[in-house]
């Protein structure tokens, strides 16, 4: 019998969702109840949540490509509109803080360093020109960016659309912290 490409069947793995723009300011309410209930109609297992601001992790096939988009399809069907997520395997998100370009930062202010990720590798040269002449310290490692917020987030004029154009694709932040959290949850969940 031929498997069916569009439901996997490699081994559980446990995965991370980070939706983006959810629960800032003014921008779309998620809430951490509906988050889990889209997990789970998405067939993802164990969904649970962190902070209330877009973090989910939940155990699902380590070969599923479309973890993202069926639970931004639930979330849809759940609430309308136009979320956007990323999702990626603890497993990756561990190698992001392991590959760590600003140790003395993660040590001293881990609040204040965001790693940025998206659905495609962010472009280096034009991070690095965004960089030029800014406060804040910029590495791409893997084609992930990682921004060392010196002064603190809340006093950078960085915005999320100037990271965005120049990294040629929209991006998703969390701090040093959070994905720490993250990680941990990860690991209890497989």
């Amino acid at each position: 019998m031929t498997p069916n490409p569009s439901r996997p069947t490699d081994d559980p793995t446990a995965w991370v969702v980070l939706l983006r723009g959810v629960n800032v300011g003014g921008s779309r309410r998620v809430s951490s109840a509906d988050l889990r209930e889209a997990a789970a109609t998405a067939g993802l297992t164990d969904p649970r949540t962190y902070a209330n601001s877009g973090n989910l992790v939940a155990v699902g096939p380590a070969d599923d490509a479309d973890v993202a988009e069926r639970v931004t399809a639930a979330l849809a069907a759940q609430l309308g509109g136009d979320l956007r997520a990323v999702a990626l395997t603890a497993e990756r998100v561990a190698a992001f803080l392991a590959a760590d370009p600003f140790p003395d930062a993660v040590a001293d202010h881990p609040a204040q360093v965001q790693v940025h990720v998206s659905p495609a590798p962010v472009d280096a040269d034009a991070l690095a020109r965004l960089a030029e002449g800014r406060p804040e310290r910029f590495a791409v490692v893997d084609g992930v960016l990682y921004v060392d917020y010196v002064a603190g987030i809340g006093r950078s004029k960085l915005t999320p659309a100037a990271i965005d154009k120049a990294a040629g694709t929209w991006t998703t932040a969390r701090n040093w912290n959070t994905l720490t959290k993250l990680v941990g949850m990860a690991r209890e969940a497989t």
